[in-house]
């Protein structure tokens, strides 16, 4: 149930969660669905913008069965487009043919990555919330969160109508990004990686330029951004352009103008490289912070849970996080119904932790030596059915680190890469 109406009359909750994100939409699903009172805050209205490239692998689908993905998904990637400078392409299926393939794809085993609007598909998540009995109430800006020693209170203003909200909760899962007021209550994520991403979202007639600009094709360029890569998501109408920059071998890939402007001219290039027209000057750009995981630290802190972005979730060589906030939302939910909040950080470390600390390994390398990756990695005949696979959970980094490092080292000669004798 959606509640509009605002009152500054103390309420009481078992959990507020901040943030109706996709890790704070699920979150406050599965706790209310477990019996508890939820109510799930959300600072703008929905639906609402929300940058990303909207791009998760299909396997999400076993987390949300009651919701049909003809409700969010705009088109169905199953090929990668990767270049290196615009050129050298390589066009690679996720579900290669071939019977002598030892990766031979079944019906069963067919892999696919869905692309979406975030403001769809978050506004079908948060609705989800609320059938499930979780109170929705968006347009409501938290203003502080006061721990205490029987629980949190939550102060928020209606960021129209200036009306204020306050409530007391048990606990409080903090959904609300990276620089969100619930990681800044609280001592947790004081080092934290940030890595940054600049996209577009031009309005797209299929047919239109390069002939493999596809809605089945997710296009990857990776020699135009030194330490990160350039993309172009197919969507319904339109097409997300963007670029990010990783640097994962230091703390905050953010700086000033510089990077800024190199990532504006990649998707420039991006866009002539593939015959996309496009009004310079009309081009609406936005960047937001993308915090990367960076090793086990504690996420959570009394009564304060953090899940998604806020908790460093996202994935430090690939920079996906849509399925993993959806996760980590759950088990947040669990841990709350379960009355068991003090494993929480245990719980996400184990389902985490060694995958994305073999995931930072192989980013160190790729980010450092990307053009080597590209010709002996990413063209390798398997790599983006491997790549797609990971994505998944199919394969885990834990599994795939050791074999990709001995590869190139096959390729390239043992004592190329010092970082592999380490």
């Amino acid at each position: 149930m959606r509640f509009r109406k605002r009152s500054s009359n103390m309420q009481n909750y078992d959990v507020v969660v901040c943030g109706a994100g996709p890790s704070g939409a699920m979150a406050a699903a599965e706790a209310a669905r477990s019996g508890l009172k939820v109510a799930l805050l959300e600072k703008q209205f929905l639906p609402r913008h929300k940058t990303c490239g909207g791009g998760m692998p299909m396997v999400i689908q076993t987390v949300l069965q009651d919701l049909a993905p003809e409700a969010f998904v705009e088109s169905d990637v199953t090929h990668m487009r990767h270049t290196w400078n615009f050129a050298d392409s390589y066009l690679a299926p996720i579900n290669p043919p071939g019977s002598g393939d030892p990766l031979r794809v079944t019906r069963r085993d067919r892999l696919s990555l869905w692309m979406v609007q975030r403001s769809i598909f978050d506004n079908a998540l948060a609705e989800r919330a609320a059938q499930s009995g979780a109170e929705l109430r968006d347009g409501l800006a938290v203003r502080s969160l006061e721990i205490e020693p029987d629980g949190v209170t939550i102060r928020a203003e209606g960021v129209k109508t200036g009306s204020e909200f306050l409530a007391k909760a048990r606990y409080v899962i903090g959904a609300d990004g990276a620089n969100g007021i619930t990681v800044k209550s609280t001592n947790l994520r004081k080092d934290r990686a940030i890595a940054i991403a600049m996209e577009v979202e031009h309005p797209h007639h299929w047919g239109d330029g390069h002939v493999e600009l596809r809605p089945d094709v997710a296009h990857l360029e990776y020699g135009a951004v030194k330490r990160g890569y350039g993309w172009i998501f197919p969507k319904a109408d339109h097409l997300n352009v963007g670029a990010g920059l990783f640097r994962p071998d230091q703390k905050d890939a953010r700086g000033g103008r510089e990077i800024r402007l190199q990532l504006q001219k990649t998707i420039f290039d991006y866009m002539d490289a593939l015959g996309v027209k496009y009004d310079r000057d009309a081009l609406k750009f936005h960047a937001h912070p993308l915090p990367t995981w960076s090793g086990k630290e504690m996420l959570h802190e009394g009564r304060i849970l953090l899940v998604g972005d806020a908790a460093g979730l996202i994935n430090p060589l690939f920079g996906d996080g849509i399925f993993h906030a959806v996760k980590s939302g759950i088990i947040a939910a669990q841990c709350l119904s379960e009355d068991a909040a003090d494993q929480y950080t245990d719980r996400i470390h184990d389902e985490f932790a060694a995958n994305f600390d073999a995931a930072l390994s192989l980013a160190k390398v790729f980010y450092q030596w990307t053009g080597v990756c590209y010709k002996y990695g990413v063209k390798y005949e398997r790599a983006t059915r491997i790549a797609t696979q990971l994505l998944c959970g199919e394969l885990l980094f834990t599994n795939m680190k050791e074999r990709a490092l001995r590869r190139l080292k096959r390729s390239v000669g043992a004592n190329f890469f010092p970082a592999f004798n380490s």
